[in-house]
């Protein structure tokens, strides 16, 4: 992994004292589908924390320093679980069975048609409408001198929301003395079936406050995958030379959407392998200093800008999610793939495993 300078919060000071062991607590938060929901924090050495809840394992809240050693939350969240019940754009949630787009609402799989909800116009959307992260996961945790790690278990009975095969999932996420939040995903099938997963939390390095438009950020791919009208890819694979797409260099965000007033809903095809993660973007901002780095093992990551945020969801404190208030780097294979042969397969048979592991670092400078 790339390596990015970065310093903790009064590091300088507490290096030569016993530091906090990282650590894992929780609070009851309420109560979905007839199952107890929980919130669990996550906590480094280094101050650094992050809140996730069974429901859906969704990111709440990412706390890191700042240049002046303040931390502050870097993810757009809702306040309660009711927040999240009544509805929200995929904030911080695990996606799945399928993240991103099918088109039409169909695949076929070893000559058997399967249909999947049309939740996005004609489209199949992040999994349906009893998606993952609609599910009240099982939970368990542990944490030891190096790191805080939060275990999420479901299974996504067969033919629920169309797909074939009883899935056993399990997302674990773990919070490093490095400032590292990794997040591994597994699951195994007992029929052949499509299977993509990926976090949809929206990143805000200056804690939330104001919007994304002065972040820099840098994603290493050197082709993408265009789409049609419907955001559903045309099944091409593209250079990004010589187009709006070509982010291989820091790039101030608000300059980069002269040439896409829409704002940026795309898959990047990354320069990854499938062993261990590989840098797959960089974001910055010069105000608070704060870095994020994402790297992963998937062939793929959707670079959103979050311009459908209507200012209908609101933080705790009363800040309204406008347009372009976050980021997304979903990790994941290309939108569409069950349907375009070109493209990284997502079938999974009976007897094997899909891994999958994204990596967010955090730092300054």
């Amino acid at each position: 992994m790339k390596n990015i300078p970065y310093i903790v919060a009064g590091c300088a000071i507490v290096l030569s004292c016993n530091r906090p062991r990282p650590s894992v607590t929780q609070q009851a938060w309420g109560e979905a589908a007839g199952k107890p929901v929980t919130l669990y924090t996550l906590a480094n050495s280094n101050g650094v924390s992050v809140d996730i809840t069974n429901y859906g394992g969704i990111i709440t809240a990412f706390r890191t320093p700042d240049r002046n050693g303040d931390p502050d939350n870097i993810v757009l969240g809702l306040g309660s679980l009711n927040d999240y019940l009544a509805g929200h754009p995929s904030l911080g949630c695990i996606v799945g069975r399928y993240a991103n787009r099918i088109g039409n609402a169909c695949f076929t799989l070893n000559g058997t048609e399967y249909l999947l909800a049309a939740n996005n116009g004609k489209n199949h959307i992040h999994g349906g409408i009893k998606r993952f992260g609609h599910k009240v996961w099982d939970a368990g945790s542990s944490s030891d001198a190096a790191s805080a790690t939060l275990t999420l278990n479901c299974i996504s009975e067969d033919m629920e929301e169309g797909y074939p095969g009883n899935l056993k999932v399990e997302v674990q996420y773990t919070l490093t003395n490095d400032n590292v939040l990794k997040i591994d995903y597994t699951a195994v099938t007992d029929k052949t079936t499509v299977v993509n997963l990926t976090n949809h939390s929206y990143f805000n390095l200056t804690g939330c406050k104001k919007n994304i438009l002065g972040h820099r950020v840098i994603v290493y791919a050197d082709e993408y995958t265009p789409t049609d009208e419907e955001n559903i890819p045309t099944g091409e694979i593209l250079s990004v030379e010589n187009t709006p797409f070509d982010l291989r260099k820091w790039t101030v965000i608000g300059d980069a959407l002269a040439a896409l007033p829409k704002g940026y809903d795309h898959n990047f095809c990354l320069k990854t392998g499938m062993d261990s993660p590989a840098p797959a973007a960089e974001l910055y901002d010069p105000e608070s200093g704060r870095l994020l780095q994402t790297c992963t093992t998937e062939p793929g990551m959707q670079f959103y800008t979050s311009a459908n945020l209507d200012g209908s969801k609101k933080s705790p404190n009363g800040t309204a999610y406008t347009a372009f208030m976050g980021v997304c780097f979903e990790a994941q294979h290309y939108p569409d793939s069950p349907n375009r042969p070109n493209f990284p397969t997502t079938t999974l048979n009976p007897g094997e495993t899909y891994r999958q592991t994204t990596v967010y670092k955090t730092g300054i400078r």
